[in-house]
C-alpha cells in the first residue's frame, strides 16, 4: 500500500512540474527547421523504446507500453511542454500517429494486412483450410514433421515477411494444433523464417531494400553487393540451422520449454490465460471445399504479390527482372497482388459453388477484424519510431559506431551488435540498415572487410527486429501464429540471443581473418568462414543439450500421448 501511495504522489509531482512548465514555456515552435529538444542525439534518445520494451516484458501488456513509449518520446520533443507534445504526438508531419497513418507505404501495409485477413477468412469459410487440415494430417503423423513442415513452406515463401508471417499462420495452424505444438513455438518458427529468409534471398522485398541503401557514390553495385554478403549474413543462416537442430532433437530451453510442455501433455496450447484468438483451431470449418481452395489462392497470391511487385519495378517497361525487384515498391505490389488474388478467390469459389455471395460479404468484416490487433500495434510502433527519429536516436548510434574505428578488424563485431540494439530499440530493421549501410561503406570503400561489415549490418538489422516486441515482423509472426504477442517475444528471445552470441563471435573471427587474407579474401574463405560458423553453433547447442538434459522432454512426452 505505502508503494501505491508513493507512486501515485511520485506521479502527481510529475503531473505538476509538466503542467507548471506548459505555463512557461511556449506551445507552438516558431522555427522547425532549428528547432532542437534538449535531449537530441543523445543516449535518452533512444529512452522512449527502451521504456516500451521493458514494460512489455514486465505488464504482459503492449497496448498501454507502447502508448507510454509514445508519450514519453513527445514530452522529450516537447521538452516537457503538454500542450506541444500531444501535437507531437498526433500531428508533427515526421513522426505523429495522424502523418504516420497517412503515409501511402503505411497505409498500403495496412491494407495488405486486411485483404489477407479476408483471404483466410474466406479460405477457413469455404472449407479448404480444414481440407488441408485433414490431408496432412494423415501424412504429418509426428510434432517433427509438423515443424519441419512449417519451415520448408516458411523458406517457399520468401518474397516477403509480411507475406510470409500471415500466409505460414494461417495454413500451418490447424496442422500444428493437431500435433499439440504450442502457438508460441509455431510463432517462432513463422518469425524465424521470415525476415531471416528475406534477408538470404536475392528475390525479395528485402533484398529490394537493401540494394536501394547502398549509396549512389559509393561506387558499389548495390544488387551484386548484396550477393556476395549472403555467406556472411551468419545470424540468418545460423537462425535456420538452430531451428534445424531443436526440430530434430526435440530440445527445448528457457519459457519455450514450459509452453511445449503444456501444449504436448495437457493440450494448452497457449500456457497463460489470455486467449487473444480464441481456443479453437480454424481446421474445424463447416465449408464444402477441398484442399484446391486453399492451394489454388495461396498460389495465386504468391504469383499476383511477386508480378505486382515487379511492375512497381519497371519490369513492363523494359527494365530486366533483377533490376525492377530492385527498384520496386513493396507496399504498392503487395497491395495490388493481394487485391488480384482476392477477386481471383471470390470468382474460383462461385464458380466451384462452395460459396455463396452472402457467405463472401460476410468474410469481409470478419477478416478485418481478425487484423485490428495487429493493425493497432502496427500503428503505435509506427508512431514510437516516428518518436525516435524526432529525437535524433539514428545519429546517437552513428556516433557511437564513429568511435569504434580504432578496432578495425573487430569492427564487424561491433557493427553487429550496434544494429542489433538499434533494430531492437526502433523496431525496424529496414530503418536501421538504411542508416548504417551508408556509414559502413564510408568506413570500407572497398574490400572484402566492406563486405563482411554490410552483411554484419543486415544480420544485426534483422536479429534486433527479430528480438524486438515492438517489430513489425514480429507483430505479424504473432498475428500468424494467433499467439499472445508477449508470450512470442518471452519465448524467442532466449533462442534469438543464443544465435547472436555465436554469430558475434563469428563477425569477430571473420574480421580478424580479413587482416590475414588481404586481397585473397573472396567466395572461398567465405564459406569457409561460414562452415566454421555453422560447426561453432553446433557445438554449442550440443552442449547446451547436454546441460539441459531437456532433449527427450518434450519428444518422449509428445510421443507417449499420440
Amino acid at each position: 500500500m505505502k508503494n501505491k501511495t508513493f507512486v501515485g504522489l511520485a506521479a502527481l509531482l510529475v503531473l505538476a512540474l509538466l503542467v507548471w512548465n506548459t505555463a512557461v514555456t511556449p506551445g507552438t515552435i516558431a522555427d522547425p527547421e532549428s528547432y532542437t529538444c534538449l535531449v537530441y542525439g543523445t543516449v535518452f534518445s533512444l529512452l522512449p523504446p527502451l521504456i516500451a520494451i521493458v514494460l512489455a516484458l514486465i505488464t504482459k501488456e503492449v497496448y498501454s507500453s507502447l502508448m507510454v513509449g509514445i508519450l514519453t518520446g513527445a514530452l522529450l520533443y516537447a521538452n516537457g511542454n503538454l500542450e506541444l507534445a500531444l501535437n507531437t504526438l498526433f500531428f508533427n508531419t515526421e513522426g505523429g500517429m495522424v502523418y504516420k497513418l497517412a503515409d501511402s507505404w503505411n497505409v498500403g501495409i495496412l491494407i495488405f494486412l486486411v485483404i489477407l485477413g479476408i483471404l483466410v477468412s474466406l479460405m477457413n469459410k469455404a472449407g479448404g483450410s480444414a481440407a488441408f487440415g485433414r490431408w496432412a494430417s494423415r501424412r504429418i503423423k509426428t510434432r517433427a514433421g509438423a515443424q519441419l513442415a512449417t519451415v520448408l513452406l516458411g523458406v517457399l515463401i520468401f518474397v516477403d515477411d509480411y507475406f510470409n508471417c500471415l500466409t505460414v499462420g494461417s495454413v500451418m495452424r490447424p496442422v500444428t494444433d493437431r500435433q499439440r505444438i504450442s502457438r508460441a513455438k509455431l510463432a517462432y518458427i513463422i518469425d524465424a523464417t521470415a525476415a531471416p529468409v528475406c534477408i538470404i534471398a536475392p528475390v525479395s522485398s528485402w533484398a529490394a531494400a537493401v540494394t536501394s541503401s547502398v549509396p549512389e557514390d559509393a561506387g558499389i553495385n548495390g544488387f551484386t553487393m548484396f550477393l556476395r554478403t549472403i555467406p556472411y549474413n551468419y545470424y540468418s543462416i545460423l537462425t535456420l540451422v538452430m531451428m534445424l537442430f531443436l526440430i530434430f532433437t526435440g530440445m527445448e530451453y528457457g519459457p519455450m520449454l514450459v509452453h511445449e510442455r503444456n501444449a504436448a501433455l495437457r493440450g494448452d496450447l497457449f500456457t497463460t490465460q489470455d486467449r487473444p484468438y480464441g481456443e479453437g483451431s480454424e481446421q474445424a470449418g463447416t465449408g464444402k471445399g477441398g484442399m484446391i481452395d486453399l492451394v489454388a489462392p495461396v498460389l495465386v497470391l504468391i504469383v499476383s504479390c511477386v508480378v505486382g511487385m515487379v511492375y512497381t519495378g519497371g519490369f513492363f517497361s523494359g527494365e530486366d527482372f533483377i533490376t525492377a525487384f530492385a527498384n520496386c515498391d513493396a507496399s504498392v505490389g503487395l497491395v495490388l497482388g493481394s487485391s488480384v488474388a482476392l477477386v481471383f478467390t471470390f470468382a474460383f469459389y462461385l464458380l466451384r459453388d462452395v460459396m455463396s455471395f452472402q457467405d463472401f460479404a460476410a468474410c469481409v468484416p470478419e477478416g478485418f477484424k481478425a487484423m485490428v490487433a495487429p493493425i493497432l500495434i502496427l500503428t503505435m510502433a509506427w508512431t514510437l519510431s516516428g518518436m525516435t527519429g524526432l529525437l535524433g536516436g539514428k545519429y546517437f548510434v552513428a556516433d557511437l559506431l564513429g568511435t569504434a574505428q580504432a578496432l578495425q578488424y573487430f569492427l564487424p563485431a561491433i557493427i553487429f551488435v550496434v544494429a542489433l540494439f538499434l533494430a531492437f530499440a526502433t523496431g525496424t530493421s529496414w530503418g536501421t540498415f538504411s542508416i548504417l549501410v551508408p556509414i559502413v561503406c564510408h568506413a570500407f570503400p572497398s574490400g572484402e572487410m566492406l563486405v563482411v561489415s554490410i552483411a554484419a549490418t543486415l544480420a544485426g538489422a534483422v536479429c534486433g527486429d527479430h528480438c524486438s516486441p515492438i517489430s513489425d515482423t514480429t507483430i505479424m509472426a504473432s498475428a500468424g501464429a494467433q499467439s499472445n504477442h508477449v508470450n512470442h517475444v518471452s519465448t524467442q528471445l532466449p533462442y534469438a540471443l543464443t544465435v547472436a552470441a555465436i554469430s558475434t563471435v563469428c563477425y569477430a573471427i571473420a574480421g580478424v581473418a580479413q587482416a590475414f587474407l588481404g586481397q585473397s579474401a573472396g567466395l572461398v574463405s567465405s564459406l569457409v568462414l561460414l562452415v566454421v560458423a555453422v560447426v561453432l553453433e553446433l557445438v554449442v547447442l550440443s552442449i547446451m543439450r547436454a546441460r539441459t538434459g531437456s532433449r527427450n522432454t518434450i519428444k518422449e512426452n509428445a510421443e507417449a500421448w499420440q
